[in-house]
C-alpha cells in the first residue's frame, strides 16, 4: 500500500496537530487526569489512521478488457436507470451510479482507453451525494471518453462533506484502462452514463473495485 500524492499537505498539516494536541494533553492533563489525557490520545490517533488510511492505494491486479467499461471508483452502486443525458449528450443514456463512504478508496480510474474529447467542472451545491439532484446541482467534473466511436462520461460528484474534487485529464488526451482520472476527497459518489446498448453486469446493492471491477460490456 502506497499514499496519494493528494494526501500529502493533509497528512502532515493532521500529524503536526496530532503533536500538539497530545503534546499539551500530557503537559496539562496526564498527572492530574491521566483517564482523559488517554482519551484525547487515542482518539486523535485514531482519527490520524483515518487520514492516512483514507488516502491509500492498495495493492491490486487491475482488470484490462477491450470490451470491457470498469467501475472508476470504488463503492455501492446505488442506481441503474435510464435517463434522459442533460451534458454533452442529447439522447438517453444508462446511468450507474457508484457512492463512496470515507471508507472507500478515493482514486478514480479511467474505465476504458482511449480519447478524452471533453473535460468540464461545475461550480454547484454539496448536497449528500445520495440526493437524486445531486448528479445536476453539486459541484462535479464531467469527462467524456471516446473508444472506437463509441462515447460514455463520467461524473465525478462532491457531496455534503467532500467539497474537493482533482481531476487530471484534458480534451485530446489519450488515456489507458485503469490509468488515474483523478480524486475526490472525503466521500462522494461517481456516475457512469453508458449506451443504451451497453449490457451491464452489476445490480444495485454490489460493491465494485475501482479498476477491477466490469460495470458493463460494449
Amino acid at each position: 500500500m502506497t499514499i496519494h500524492k493528494e494526501g500529502y499537505k493533509t497528512i502532515a498539516i493532521c500529524s503536526i496537530l496530532f503533536g500538539v494536541i497530545n503534546l499539551f494533553s500530557f503537559y496539562f492533563l496526564s498527572s492530574s487526569v491521566p483517564l482523559i489525557s488517554w482519551i484525547i490520545f487515542l482518539g486523535a490517533l485514531g482519527l490520524l489512521i483515518f487520514i492516512i488510511s483514507f488516502f491509500r492505494i492498495p495493492k491490486r491486479v487491475y482488470t484490462i478488457q477491450e470490451d470491457a467499461i470498469l467501475a472508476p471508483a470504488d463503492g455501492k452502486v446505488v442506481a441503474i436507470e435510464e435517463v434522459q443525458a442533460d451534458e454533452y449528450f442529447s439522447d438517453r443514456r444508462i446511468q450507474v451510479s457508484i457512492f463512496m463512504s470515507p471508507l472507500n478508496v478515493h482514486v478514480n480510474r479511467n474505465p476504458v482507453s482511449g480519447e478524452v474529447v471533453y473535460s468540464k467542472y461545475h461550480k454547484g451545491k454539496y448536497l449528500v451525494a445520495w440526493h437524486p439532484k445531486s448528479s445536476t446541482e453539486n459541484e462535479r467534473h464531467s469527462v467524456v471518453y471516446r473508444k472506437s466511436g463509441k462515447e460514455i462520461l463520467v461524473k465525478q460528484i462532491a457531496g455534503a462533506v467532500a467539497k474537493r474534487i482533482i481531476n487530471y485529464l484534458q480534451p485530446g488526451q489519450q488515456v489507458k484502462q485503469t490509468a488515474e482520472m483523478g480524486f475526490i476527497k472525503f466521500g462522494s459518489r461517481v456516475d457512469l452514463l453508458l449506451p443504451l446498448e451497453a449490457k451491464v453486469q452489476v445490480k444495485i446493492g454490489d460493491k465494485p473495485t475501482g479498476g477491477v471491477t466490469v460495470i458493463a460490456l460494449w
